[in-house]
Order: structure tokens, then C-alpha cells, then sequence
């Protein structure tokens, strides 16, 4: 007890003394009375005691409320004596260097910065300058200085730039002089202008006189020195000055010389500092010119090699990397044009756009050639500076979301006559069926007094007035009309299919979880013997099928899975036409997954059957899934620009969902350098490049080679995009995608079939014009591999494969012409290693209501399929069938973007649940009707696309003034929805399903106008505004019942870029509330039930079935009229997502804390400064922040699926 109160006792007495010395400083400052200098200095030596000894002395001085530090600085301001000027000094130093920045920040806004350069400049004007005074204000500047955003602009105004230089300049020799005016000056140079006029005074000169020749003498004079002369060389203009006198080599040479005597890595710092000095020279174009001429690729390649058998030394190698990485020449990608190798001529040309100025293009215009760097040097000698105070937010400000609240508030326009609407009258017979020709089960309903029973009731419509037309023309249409190819085709067994018998063939197998898969059903019953010359499946004759593209891998995407369950004759699972396992998406490891190898016997048994004679394959239709035949006849009506003959393997056996997890893949430490520096040892070591094309789509002629140690590539099927494969080493390949017809760019996901792969040996894949800045192959996705072998043995299924997998920026670029007149933008490599059931015959006449119709045609001359289901009326009474009209409508649409083949497997789920027999499917059958497309863009599917129709246009951005000529699907599309809403039957939910690439799990986008204004400057709050919260409620039931949704990743904003997608039209212009799209991932998740795991076709089907439980769920919540939840499920204030990171685009970018920075920190998108020059940010770090595209769309979707 004593003890504690003897402590307490000295604190308050410490406390008061404090407050008591400043007091009587105070005081003193009050008074011009002579002789108070000396009380002045005898009061300051005691603070400084007490600031010394006392950590709660320097606490109280930065206080809250407190006025210590004012004090302090007026006593520094007013007097002249110097001791107390340095016992001031000692004092704001002490109280500065601990404490983190927060005290030093608390100086700053006292005016401390603008009293301490004052006193630098009158200090300057003594002769000689007193030394100890210039040592304590450089050191106080430079630790003030970080937190002073304007310390160079005050410096530079009050004359007192270039003291600090001449000090340096007289005083080289005195180090303890020396080191705090090189730590000012690197705070200075933080402002370019600053930094400019040091560089004309000499300073980077200094510098180098400084740092060199090598001595391991003053090390810590030295770091420091490094780091100032890295923060100059920012400037683009001390670059400039720095190659001009030959410093590139100079500093090559100190970092060879740091790199050898440092054996021990004591000294990694400097070596560091020399690395940054060297990243920011080659920020332009003649440092990296200058780089390249001394020879730096090869000796940081070499230096960096030596480095990565100490972990400790990674952030050199790190640095190393990203210096060659943005030293790499750049190149054009080895094509004739990026245009898309196939053209389609268009009805109607765009008058604007990218497709119009494609269009224009003159014929000899080289789209290609590398413009990316011209104009980096011509800047001026003045570097502009921005001076404005900005607030630490307003860089993250995103002008994208909408403002204008006139703008967001919903109005309902049909766009077009209501007599021209009526076109799509015929769509919806369900509005006017009687019903009394149908062998309905009788339940007579309650009588009524008001009610004529004595026969069936003809409910009136909004198309009363042709009723009566209608009813005869579309009387049994949903049990009729469904399908042509139903009463013909698929009752009848399949045909036998005609294969040619081939040799040499190799078989690939997967020997991963067999066990388990053997357990799956048999998808075909196949003869053995005749599985083993099963080599390709061709829709023409045999002629044609002579042609041998080998068995082995195909690389390809889950494409049309709810278009093959719709059409009746698409498998819901894709497959595509190689010989040996096909991958969707990265890289594939063959070493373990795939067997080319053969035994002999086998081998004997493919030359005993390959006469040339034609062998007889009879298909089964054991498994009710798939009907093999079925869908080659309905593939024959499919139009393809390139005029496919090939059907895909995996289109043909379909698939089913593997029985094993497959969790999210571990990144491997320093994977992406591994690939880097492979990428670098092109340049260094070109004599061991192969160099060899092995599959081109723009040369017929190309030749398949015939070495058995090559691979075989091939995508001339439905989907596949491949254009052009380079072979670099023995096992590596470039790998060059196809552009969206009728554009020059779209190319992200992949689809493609390989063969010829050989057991136990890693082929590496390297797909190099991928345009997206950031992918989930960052972050634990794999591709897709589907094994026609598998296939063969009755294991049909996609699954994730590949290892060493990242994603990262390369050294090709595209021009600006083919930017459209932007600077030319650089290309990103995908890099991995490798060692329909028919809904018509599942359904109950009796039960469901079933019409599959034709919406329109596409340009291309497809079919856009619209689908209706719902519940039979239980007899047709008026009762019954007033129930059937008065259901609410559901409109659902998928795979507008190609590439986003998950949406079509959600889409599968929705299907196959409203066409099952449980009771909740029929209770949801018998509360809505559904309206859907299950795809909105045939055209970009059949050829490859990415995410454009064949217009060369992303349809997702036409929805506000659709084309009929050019995009008949969406203008159709909304020609449905306007014409329910002449007739006020508005749907009550519209969803269109997406696939992300960049963000984890399932969740949606929805509109909202006051959480627009939430995210914006205006206080929503207090904006007379009124909405109905429903908007949340489904959101927020799918995140309660669908374990892969994720409430928290859900946005509700409107943007303005956005104004344009069916989200955002059907919202606003049509007046539907809960206008939605839904994204899911193509990676896996990262909360829930399937946090870890990567997703997969099951977990997809599984959400497009949640989907529609959470629709009964949204039935059975709410009233039969009004389809509110409950208040406390739609609690916006605490469930608005208010993202400590800052949301550039709360719908079209990964968010900056969505994705936890891997420990490997390689910058993979951005390593160089070439589209800017970032002058000398604050605290200059290691790595340099990524780079994000603009987004593309609601469904920012790179999708990457081999086979």
C-alpha cells in the first residue's frame, strides 16, 4: 500500500509540476521584460528533464485539451536565446519520437512545420551555422515531416528547399550533419515540383557521390542516401538526368558489389535501397532501354537466383522480379489482327461504339504493333503538382454511382405501342386457356351463390378481345407444342452412331478417387472394344471423320447446360470432342490425371480393329440424364459461324457431378516468381526457345505435328475459342485465345480440347491474352478437366485440376488502335501446370403446365428458348382456373455472357426443381407462374464468345434501346415484360443469372434508391424519400436457406454505367421492385457451409434449386396481396454494407479487402508506372499497388475452363 501510494503521489506531483512549468512559460511568453530569456531557458531545461525521464510528462504535453504544445511552439517562435531554441527542439523531439505518428500529426496542426522552417532559414543566415541547431531541426523536420501533406510546398514558399542541399553539398565529410538533411530532402522530394528543382541544383549528382564506390563504412548514411535518391528518381525528369550520365550501370554495378561482399545478408537494406533506386529509374522508357543495354536482365536474374535459397532475402527477389518484369521488352502478340478470326456480317451496322469503329477501320491498319510506350518521354520539363488538400477518402470516391434522384426513381414506360405489344400475346396462352379440353381431375370447388356452376366459366383477360382466337390455336400446346422432336425422337431408342475405328490411339485416364466414382451410374453402355477406337464424333460422314486430332486432353468451359436441358436435345452437361480429358480454365496437370500411355494389348486390339472399316456404336439410354442421340440430332440444327461439324466429347456424354470435395487450392509460396522468372529466361536464353506453332486457326494450312512428344490442340467445336497454340519448350505452350466475333477483344475464359499427354510428366500452360487485371486463380481456383477416358469408363465429370496456377501481367500489349484510341493496354497470363435431362419427360400433365416456345431467332438463325411452367389448375371451374390467371408471373433469364457458364448450371438447378415431383416444387408450381430464358445469347455460346453476341456488343449494356435487327433477344426479351406490364400483371420478381470471376460465393445485385444515396455524399436520411424495403427480402432468404449465398457481398446500388443492364431497365422502366441479378462465383466460397471449397456443378444446381425455395419462402412470409416480410428482416440501417475499404464500384470491382493479400507479395497486375507517373508517394513501399480495369459489367465474369 505504501509502496502504490508513494508512486501515485510522485505522478501527481510530476503532473503538476509540468502543468506548473508550462504555466510559468506561458507566462514568460506574456512578458517582454529583459532578463526573462534566462528564466525562459531555466524553465525550458526543466521540461526537458522532465520530458527525458517521464513518458507521462510527453503524454500530457499531446493531450486531448491540452495547451502544452502551443506553448511550447510560441516560446520557440518569440525568443532568441539559443540554448533555449535547443532545449525546445530536444523537447519536441522527445515528445515526437514515440508515440507513433500521432504526436508528430498533433504538432503539424499546431503550425509546427511552418515555425520550424522559419527558424531553418533565419538559423541558415548565420556564418558558420550552428551545427548542434541544424543536426536537432533536421531531425525534428524529418520526423514531422511524413505527416505534413504540404511540408514541400511550405518549404518551397519559404525559401528553404535548398538549405538542406547546400549544407549537404559544404558539409559531406560530417555525417552526424549529413544524415537529417538527407531525411529531409527525401521528405522534400516527396513533391515533384520540389524534387524537379533539386534534381537542376544537383542533387541526384550528390547522390551517386554519396552512395559509391563500394565501403561498408557509415552503412546507416548510406541507406538513407538510397532511399532519398529513390525518391528523386521518381521524377521522370531526374530519371531522364540519371541515364543521361550513365547511372543505370553505375547502380547495376553497387548491387553487384553489395550482392558479393554481403555473404552474411547484414546488409539487406542497402541492397534493397539499391534495388529501388533501380525500379524507379526504369519507370520510363530510357531507363529501361538503358537497363536492357548494360545487360540488367541478365544480372538481377542471376543475383535474384542466387538469393532464393534464404527466405529472408524474398523481398529482394521480389524486387528483382518486378524490375524485370517492367523491363521485359514489350511485344505484340504473335497474330495477324486481334480482331476475331471469324466475321460475321451485321444487318445493320452501329452507327458508334467499338463494333463501328471496327468497322472503320482502313483494311491495312496493323492492330496489333506494341504503341504502348511511344509517347512515355514526352512530358514537359515541369511536372504539374496538385496542391489541393484532398481528403483521404476522396480518391476512393466513386462517380460511378448515380446521383440524381429524379434519375433513380422508377418509371414505369412501355417504350412502345400497346397494339405493337400485342405480338407477344401469343406467348402467354396461359391468360386465356379454358381448359375443357383437357382430362383434368375433376375437384369441384366450394359453390358459390353469385356463381354459375352449370358449366366452366371463361375467366376474361386483358386480351379478352382475342380469346377466343387464342384459345383454339394454343388449346393443348403445353402437352402438344413442347418439343417436335418428343413423340418422334426421344420415345424412340437411340440410333447407332457411326465411328470410325482409328490407330495409335492413347487413352487418358483420371486415377484420382476411383474408388468413389466407380460408384456413379453408367452414363452409356459401351462395348469395350469398341470404346477403345473411339476417337472422335463427327456430324458428317466418314470421309470426314478420317481426320485424326488424337485422344488425350480437352480444355473446355461448362457452357449450355440449361439450353441442353430446355431444347430437349442439349445435354445440361457440356462435353467437348477430344480424345482425352477435357480442362475448363487453367492449367491442367496431366502427371497423375491424365494416362496417354497405353498396354500393348491394348494397342494390338486398336490395330486388329482399324481396318478402315466403320464399327457400329450402340448407346444405351441407361442413364435417364442424357440422351446421346437425341442431342446429335438437335446439334444438327445449330448454326455456327465456322460452320461446326465436331460434336464436344463432353456435350456428348454429359456429365455428373463428382461424389468428392474439392477444396479451394493452397496457393505455393513463391509460385508466381517461379513462373516469372521461367517468363524471363526467354529473353535471357533465346537459343533454347522451340518457337513452334503447332495450331492456328487464322492458317488452314498449319500442321498437326507428328511427333509423339507433342501435344495435339484442337477447339473447332461448339464453344471453343482456342486460336492459336505456340509451343516455347518441350512441355510448355502459348496459348492464344480467340476474340468475341465481330470485336478485337472479350477474351478471358477458355474452352479447348488436348491430347497426346504422357503419365508422369508436367505440362505447363500458358493462355496469354487474358485482359481482366485480377482472377480468382489468385486465389485457390482451379480449372476444369474433363477426361474423355473417364467419359468411356462411366465416370462423366468435370473436375478441378492443375497446379502451380497464377495470374499476372505479361510483357504483350495491345495497340491504340486497338484500345480504341486509349493508350495501349497490356495482356495477363492464365499460367497452370498439369502432370440435358428433357423436361418434357420428366413432368406430370396431370400436375405441371409445361410450354416450351421459340422466342425469336438470333442472327445467327438460332432459336432463343422461352419456357413457361407452373401447376394445372385443379379442374377447369372458374375457381380453378381464376387461380391459375391471378398467379403472379416469375421472369428468369441466363448466359447472356457467354463465358459465364456457371449461370447456365444455376439454371439447370431452377429447371429441374420446378419440373420435380416434391411437394414444395408443386406448391411453388401452384403460387407462380415462370416465365424463362435460359439463354439470352445463343450466338455467343455456339462461337466461343466471352461476352458478346455476334454484333460484337455486350447485350447486358442494350437493354434501355435494344435493336430488333441487332439484338432481337433482348429487344424481344423486353417486348415481354413491357407487355405485361400494358396488361398490369408486372412479374413480382425478375432475376438474371451471372457468373463472377473476381469476388467468392453467391449474392446478388439489386436497386434501391435510398441506399444509392447512402453511398454518395447526400444524406438519405433526410431526403423525403419512401420505398418499400421488399427489395431485401429475397436476398435475405436465400441467405438463410442457401448455404453458398452470402448476404454481406450483396449490393443494392445503382450506377451509372449500369443504366443500361436488365437490372437496372427492368427496375426502372418496367416497375419491377425486386429486379435482380444474381452472380455466382466461379472460384468456390469463403463462408458457410462450403467455406474452403471450390464450387462445383453440384453446389450450382443446388443454389439455382434454393432459388426457388426461397421464392415459397417469399410466398408463405407475406400476405397473399402484399409480398412484405417482416421489419426485422429488412433492417437496411444494420445490414447495409459499409465496407471499412473503399468501393470503387460496389458491383463491378473486387472490393480491396475481399481478397486478403497472399504472403507471397508480388505485385501481378501492375508493376510498372507506365500509365502514370506516380511522383513519390509518401511512404514509398516495396511493392506497388494493383491496378484495376474498368468493369464490364454486373457480372464482372472471367471464366476459365478447359476442355
Amino acid at each position: 500500500m505504501s509502496k502504490a501510494k508513494t508512486s501515485s503521489e510522485k505522478s501527481v506531483s510530476a503532473n503538476s509540476r509540468t502543468i506548473s512549468l508550462l504555466s510559468q512559460l506561458e507566462k514568460i511568453n506574456l512578458d517582454s521584460v529583459a532578463g526573462e530569456s534566462d528564466r525562459a531557458r531555466h524553465v525550458t531545461s526543466k521540461i526537458l528533464h522532465l520530458v527525458q525521464s517521464q513518458e507521462k510528462t510527453r503524454k500530457e504535453m499531446t493531450s486531448k485539451g491540452s495547451t502544452g504544445i502551443e506553448v511550447i511552439l510560441s516560446t520557440l517562435e518569440k525568443t532568441r536565446d539559443p540554448q533555449t531554441i535547443l532545449n525546445i527542439l530536444n523537447i519536441l523531439i522527445e515528445v515526437v519520437s514515440v508515440g507513433g505518428g500521432r504526436r508528430a500529426s498533433v504538432l503539424v496542426t499546431k503550425g509546427g512545420t511552418q515555425i520550424l522552417l522559419q527558424l531553418l532559414l533565419t538559423a541558415s543566415k548565420d556564418s558558420p551555422p550552428n551545427e548542434e541547431l541544424m543536426v536537432l531541426l533536421h531531425t525534428l523536420l524529418a520526423k514531422i515531416g511524413p505527416k505534413d501533406k504540404k511540408i514541400g510546398v511550405k518549404a518551397r514558399i519559404n525559401g528553404a528547399l535548398n538549405i538542406s542541399l547546400n549544407l549537404v553539398k559544404r558539409n559531406l565529410q560530417n555525417h552526424k550533419l549529413v544524415l537529417p538533411c538527407l531525411q529531409v530532402l527525401r521528405v522534400y522530394s516527396t513533391n515533384s515540383v520540389n524534387a524537379v528543382s533539386l534534381g537542376k541544383n544537383g542533387v541526384v549528382e550528390l547522390m551517386f557521390k554519396i552512395i559509391g564506390p563500394f565501403s561498408k563504412r557509415n552503412t546507416s548514411l548510406m541507406k538513407v542516401a538510397l532511399d532519398t535518391l529513390a525518391a528523386l528518381l521518381k521524377s521522370k525528369t531526374n530519371a531522364r538526368r540519371a541515364v543521361d550520365k550513365g547511372y543505370v550501370q553505375v547502380l547495376l554495378t553497387i548491387y553487384v558489389d553489395w550482392h558479393r561482399h554481403d555473404s552474411r545478408h547484414r546488409y539487406m537494406l542497402i541492397r534493397k535501397g539499391v534495388l529501388q533506386c533501380i525500379k524507379s529509374v526504369t519507370n520510363i522508357k530510357l531507363g529501361r532501354k538503358a537497363f536492357i543495354d548494360v545487360n540488367g536482365m541478365k544480372i538481377l536474374y542471376n543475383t535474384s537466383q542466387e538469393c532464393l535459397a534464404v527466405r529472408t532475402l524474398d523481398p529482394l527477389v521480389n524486387t528483382s522480379s518486378l524490375i524485370m518484369r517492367k523491363c521485359f521488352p514489350k511485344n505484340r502478340l504473335p497474330l495477324p489482327t486481334i480482331k476475331s478470326a471469324f466475321h460475321f456480317q451485321l444487318p445493320v451496322i452501329p452507327a458508334s461504339g467499338p463494333v463501328a469503329q471496327l468497322y472503320n477501320l482502313p483494311p491495312d491498319v496493323d492492330d496489333v504493333v506494341d504503341e504502348s510506350d511511344d509517347n512515355d518521354d514526352a512530358e514537359t520539363e515541369s511536372e504539374i503538382e496538385t496542391e489541393i488538400d484532398v481528403d483521404k477518402d476522396q480518391h476512393f470516391k466513386n462517380d460511378d454511382i448515380e446521383t440524381d434522384i429524379n434519375k433513380l426513381k422508377p418509371r414505369q414506360e412501355l417504350g412502345r405501342p400497346i397494339e405493337e405489344l400485342r405480338m407477344y400475346e401469343h406467348f402467354f396462352p396461359e391468360l386465356s386457356e379454358n381448359f375443357q379440353d383437357w382430362d383434368l381431375i375433376s375437384k369441384e370447388p366450394k359453390p358459390k351463390p353469385d356463381a354459375d356452376l352449370s358449366g366452366p366459366i371463361v375467366v376474361p383477360t386483358a386480351s379478352v378481345e382475342h380469346s377466343a382466337e387464342a384459345s383454339p390455336s394454343t388449346k393443348g400446346v403445353a402437352l402438344k407444342e413442347c418439343n417436335p422432336l418428343l413423340t418422334e425422337e426421344y420415345n424412340r431408342r437411340p440410333v447407332f452412331l457411326e465411328l470410325p475405328k482409328k490407330d495409335n490411339m492413347k487413352d487418358s485416364s483420371l486415377h484420382q478417387q476411383d474408388d468413389q466414382r466407380n460408384t456413379l451410374p453408367s452414363c452409356q453402355c459401351l462395348s469395350q472394344e469398341i470404346v477403345k477406337g473411339l476417337d472422335r464424333i463427327s456430324l458428317q460422314n466418314s470421309a470426314k471423320n478420317d481426320q485424326y486430332y488424337g485422344t488425350g486432353c480437352v480444355a473446355k468451359k461448362e457452357s449450355k447446360a440449361s439450353l441442353a436441358t430446355l431444347a430437349c436435345g442439349k445435354a445440361c452437361e457440356h462435353v467437348s470432342p477430344c480424345g482425352g480429358s477435357l480442362f475448363e480454365g487453367s492449367s491442367v496437370q496431366l502427371g497423375k490425371l491424365c494416362c496417354t500411355g497405353v498396354d500393348s494389348e491394348e494397342e494390338e486390339d486398336s490395330r486388329s480393329s482399324s481396318s478402315g472399316e466403320h464399327v457400329m456404336l450402340q448407346v444405351s439410354d441407361v442413364l435417364p440424364v442424357h440422351d446421346c442421340d437425341l442431342y446429335l440430332e438437335m446439334v444438327k440444327n445449330t448454326k455456327s459461324i465456322p460452320e461446326y461439324s465436331e460434336v464436344a466429347y463432353p456435350d456428348y456424354f454429359g456429365h455428373i457431378p463428382p461424389s468428392f470435395k474439392e477444396p479451394i487450392l493452397e496457393r505455393p509460396y513463391g509460385v508466381q516468381r517461379k513462373k516469372i522468372s521461367q517468363d524471363i529466361e526467354r529473353l535471357i536464353y533465346q537459343n533454347d526457345i522451340i518457337d513452334r506453332v503447332v495450331y492456328d486457326l487464322d492458317n488452314l494450312s498449319c500442321s498437326v505435328p507428328e511427333e509423339a512428344d507433342v501435344l495435339k490442340f484442337n477447339s473447332k467445336f461448339e464453344s471453343g475459342n482456342l486460336r492459336k497454340v505456340i509451343q516455347i519448350r518441350k512441355n510448355e505452350y502459348d496459348l492464344i485465345l480467340n476474340s468475341d466475333v465481330n470485336s478485337n477483344h472479350h477474351h478471358q475464359w477458355f474452352y479447348f480440347e488436348v491430347s497426346g499427354m504422357k503419365t508422369g510428366i508436367g505440362y505447363r500452360f500458358n493462355i496469354i491474352n487474358c485482359e481482366k487485371s485480377n482472377s480468382q486463380f489468385n486465389y485457390g481456383m482451379q480449372p476444369l478437366m474433363y477426361s474423355v477416358q473417364e467419359a468411356l469408363r462411366s465416370r462423366p465429370c468435370w473436375t478441378r485440376v492443375g497446379t502451380d496456377i497464377c495470374y499476372y501481367k505479361n510483357h504483350f500489349s495491345r495497340s491504340s488502335i486497338a484500345a480504341g484510341g486509349q493508350k495501349g493496354k497490356s495482356y495477363y497470363t492464365i499460367t497452370f501446370t498439369m502432370h440435358l435431362r428433357k423436361l418434357e419427360s420428366m413432368h406430370n400433365p396431370q400436375k405441371i403446365y409445361f410450354r416450351h416456345d421459340v422466342l425469336c431467332e438470333t442472327l445467327a438463325g438460332n432459336s432463343c428458348p422461352l419456357v413457361t411452367i407452373t401447376a394445372m389448375p385443379e379442374s377447369n371451374y372458374y375457381e380453378h382456373i381464376c387461380q391459375f390467371r391471378n398467379r403472379p408471373y416469375i421472369f428468369l433469364s441466363a448466359r447472356v455472357h457467354p463465358g459465364e457458364t456457371n449461370a447456365s448450371w444455376v439454371m439447370k438447378g431452377t429447371l429441374e426443381y420446378l419440373m420435380s415431383n416434391s411437394p414444395n416444387a408443386q406448391c411453388l408450381r401452384e403460387s407462380y407462374i415462370f416465365k424463362i430464358i435460359p439463354m439470352l445469347n445463343p450466338d455467343g455460346v455456339i462461337n466461343g464468345n466471352h461476352r458478346c453476341s455476334l454484333s460484337g456488343e455486350d447485350l447486358n449494356r442494350q437493354w434501355q434501346n435494344p435493336n430488333p435487327d441487332l439484338h432481337p433477344t433482348i429487344y424481344h426479351a423486353k417486348g415481354l415484360l413491357q407487355y405485361l406490364a400494358a396488361i398490369k400483371r408486372l412479374p413480382l420478381v425478375y432475376c438474371d443469372y451471372h457468373g463472377h470471376s473476381r469476388k467468392k460465393n453467391v449474392f446478388m445485385y439489386g436497386c434501391s434508391i435510398k441506399e444509392t444515396m447512402w453511398h454518395t455524399s447526400v444524406n438519405a436520411a433526410s431526403c423525403d424519400l419512401m420505398e418499400d424495403r421488399g427489395y431485401r427480402a429475397l436476398p435475405k432468404i436465400l441467405s438463410q436457406t442457401a448455404p453458398a449465398f452470402c448476404m454481406g457481398s450483396c449490393s443494392f446500388v445503382v450506377e451509372k454505367s449500369k443504366k443500361s443492364t436488365a437490372r437496372v431497365v427492368v427496375w426502372r422502366e418496367i416497375g419491377v421492385q425486386r429486379s435482380y441479378t444474381m452472380e455466382s462465383t466461379l472460384c468456390g466460397c469463403d463462408q458457410g457451409k462450403y467455406k474452403g471449397l471450390q464450387i462445383g456443378t453440384r453446389e450450382l444446381e443446388e443454389m439455382g434449386a434454393k432459388f426457388c425455395v426461397g421464392l415459397l419462402h417469399l410466398k408463405t412470409k407475406s400476405s397473399s396481396l402484399e409480398y412484405n416480410l417482416p421489419s426485422s428482416l429488412l433492417d437496411i440501417e444494420n445490414e447495409l454494407i459499409e465496407s471499412s475499404c473503399k468501393v470503387t464500384s460496389p458491383t463491378t470491382y473486387v472490393l480491396d479487402e475481399d481478397e486478403p493479400r497472399f504472403l507471397e507479395e508480388v505485385d501481378y497486375s501492375a508493376e510498372s508506372n507506365d500509365d502514370q507517373d506516380v511522383e513519390l508517394a509518401d511512404n514509398a513501399g516495396d511493392y506497388e499497388a494493383t491496378n484495376q480495369d474498368d468493369g464490364l459489367s454486373d457480372s464482372d465474369s472471367t471464366k476459365m475452363l478447359l476442355s
